[in-house]
């Protein structure tokens, strides 16, 4: 049996290495040398167990005693081949497979796959059909970032985090359940519309849910956001430049965290979006801290654009187009939406026949997650776990 050392350095040998120019390490640290009397490097695996890594992830994290010299993802433990299935299912049947993606996403990756058909066979969604995609993608972002903070305060040592936001969480659970059947991975959105229209409790539920957070944000802000421990664990650590998060491609809170004003609701608006009022959230420094700070933000806006939408909200059908079995013309479609961490784009190659010739996910978490070595290296183990919460990371969606 191979040594497990030698095993685990020739796995990331040709990732990284001590040859490795100083520019392309976080300013102010340097590699121990190979050959150092007072280096102790070793190797830990963090995962592939669920419950350490949000998902299915093994990340390989090479240390000088405490220090994080290295940390290497390897993906693949949770692939699906779902990219390759959906060449032999309708682009209806697809909006199923959609949902396992990011299963925090679910609505807004059922929305863009829709998104996708509607404009290559240019379809219109009533305004209904629009008001009700916007509240409850709204709504999916508040239910995703609610178990951010609850899973964020308990991977930092605070337990109590996970059941303040599972709390009103389950708030925004029964309004899926009931629209539905179902509360992680829904399939609701159809090209034109939703598969059904919301139930006569869905706005006085909607209220509820925006009343109740109202009264709880600020509760959730003195648990633990302004707690000094916190402040102590997330300010100055896994710094990120601007530079840095647009170089590896990184979107959501993790690119808004470093300063960057780019939001695709903002930016390429989408359905309605563009008819409610709301800010872009944005960091300072790129912390830790600053991409906590974002997301808490992100959660005030969503309750503004609710606000909003269920004073508006209007009668008349929820859908535009009966149910089929769709064809796309010959070509190539794109489109995007601002799922709960970032940028998800659809593409789709089309023969003209009922099922896509080529589909392609461009995943948020993907790219959050390849800067992690860039801005955890020269940290404590502990901070790797801080920095890898506040990416707010969900792993199935990079093992597609």
């Amino acid at each position: 049996m191979l040594d497990t050392e030698t095993n685990n350095k020739a796995m990331i040998t040709q990732s990284f290495s001590n040859d490795t120019p100083d520019t392309q390490l976080p300013e102010g640290f340097r590699l121990p040398p190979p050959d150092d009397e007072e280096s102790e490097e070793f190797f830990v695996n963090i995962g592939p167990q669920h419950p350490s890594t949000h998902g299915v992830l093994r990340v390989v994290v090479r240390l000088n005693g405490e220090t994080v010299v290295e940390a290497v993802p390897h993906l693949g433990y949770i692939h699906r081949g779902i990219e390759k299935m959906a060449e032999s299912q309708t682009y209806i049947q697809n909006i199923h497979l959609s949902d396992r993606l990011d299963y925090l996403s679910a609505f807004s990756n059922n929305l863009c796959l829709c998104m996708v058909v509607e404009q290559a066979l240019d379809i219109g969604v009533p305004e209904r059909g629009e008001y009700i995609r916007v509240i409850v993608s709204e709504l999916q972002r508040l239910q995703s970032h609610l178990l951010w903070w609850g899973v964020l305060g308990m991977d930092m040592g605070g337990f109590s985090t996970f059941f303040y936001g599972f709390r009103e969480r389950e708030l925004i659970n029964d309004i899926f359940e009931e629209m539905c059947g179902a509360r992680l991975t829904v399939n609701y959105f159809r090209p034109g519309g939703s598969s059904l229209d919301v139930p006569d409790t869905f706005i006085p539920r909607v209220k509820n849910v925006i009343s109740a957070l109202r009264k709880v944000l600020d509760e959730y802000n003195n648990l633990l956001n302004r707690n000094i421990i916190f402040l102590e664990r997330t300010k100055g650590i896994g710094l990120m430049s601007k530079e840095t998060a647009l170089s590896y491609g990184c979107t959501g809170g993790v690119l808004r965290g470093s300063g960057i004003n780019y939001d695709v609701r903002k930016n390429n608006p989408y359905s309605i979006y563009n008819q409610f009022d709301f800010d872009v959230p944005l960091g300072r420094v790129g912390d830790s801290y600053d991409r906590c700070q974002v997301r808490m933000e992100e959660m005030e806006q969503s309750l503004r654009i609710l606000e909003q939408a269920v004073v508006r909200f209007p009668g008349g059908p929820h859908r535009s187009q009966p149910k089929q079995n769709y064809k796309l013309p010959k070509g190539s479609y794109y489109s995007q939406v601002e799922t709960p961490r970032g940028l998800l784009g659809v593409y789709i190659v089309s023969d003209g026949g009922t099922t896509p010739y080529r589909l392609k996910y461009r995943s948020p978490n993907f790219s959050n997650l390849s800067v992690l070595n860039e801005i955890a290296a020269g940290h404590k183990v502990a901070d790797l776990i801080t920095i890898m919460s506040t990416l707010d990371l969900v792993i199935p969606d990079i093992d597609r």
